[in-house]
């Protein structure tokens, strides 16, 4: 894997029931290094804090792969990279074949998988209907975040290696739908509980599961 589009954005506004927020989900590529810090990735637009930035979601990387298929569902949006909101956009990402825990060399920089990405409606109003959503969860590919676990900085071209695979780990993917899932694995509950790489208040969350 290398990385294609390093992506950024300033603040946005925009309208949900009523109300006028800010938003960062319109990122633009920017040509340029771009650093990846532990708390988030510098000067970057992060409205919600609660739900974007952090520890375990410091930056947010997407698989160009998967952009013939949108585009294919959504020709009339103004596409470019950075569209769903990705910090990196990166060649061949596989969610089937990464394993949260899995620990990456990056440039400069060292990156453990943490947890995939949760659609929320702001990505609805990006895609001009909130059924996008739905559509988002049903293929599956939801790309990364992950945590920094050495700072630096990144730029287009960098490869991206895998130093250290997880051990008893699923994978992006089986994460992903375990969270939507109705009928959940608890094998694959298990793991994902005793999994260090994911923050302690999903990993809790997902007991309640456990028969």
């Amino acid at each position: 894997m290398k990385i294609i589009s390093t992506n950024t954005a300033k603040p946005t506004s925009i309208v949900w029931n009523g109300k006028e927020l800010t938003t960062g989900i319109y990122k633009k590529p920017t040509n340029t290094a771009i650093f990846l810090g532990k708390e988030g990735v510098r000067n970057d637009e992060v409205s919600d804090k609660k739900v974007h930035g952090g520890t375990f979601k410091a930056c947010y990387i997407f698989s160009e792969v998967h952009y013939a298929y949108w585009k294919n569902r959504y020709p009339n949006l103004d596409w470019d990279y950075g569209m769903f909101g990705e910090n990196l956009t990166v060649s061949n990402l596989n969610e089937k074949e990464t394993y949260i825990g899995d620990i990456y060399e990056i440039g400069e920089v060292i990156v453990q998988v943490t947890q995939p990405r949760e659609p929320c409606f702001k990505f609805g109003i990006k895609f001009g209907t909130q059924s996008a959503l739905k559509e988002f969860i049903e293929h599956g590919f939801s790309g990364t975040y992950v945590r920094i676990l050495k700072e630096g900085f990144v730029k287009n071209g960098d490869t991206i290696k895998l130093i250290e695979q997880a051990n008893n780990s699923l994978t992006t993917w089986q994460f992903f739908d375990l969270l939507f899932s109705k009928n959940k694995n608890e094998s694959l509950i298990k793991r994902a509980i005793e999994n260090e790489a994911l923050p302690l208040r999903k990993r809790e969350k997902l007991k309640k599961f456990i028969k």
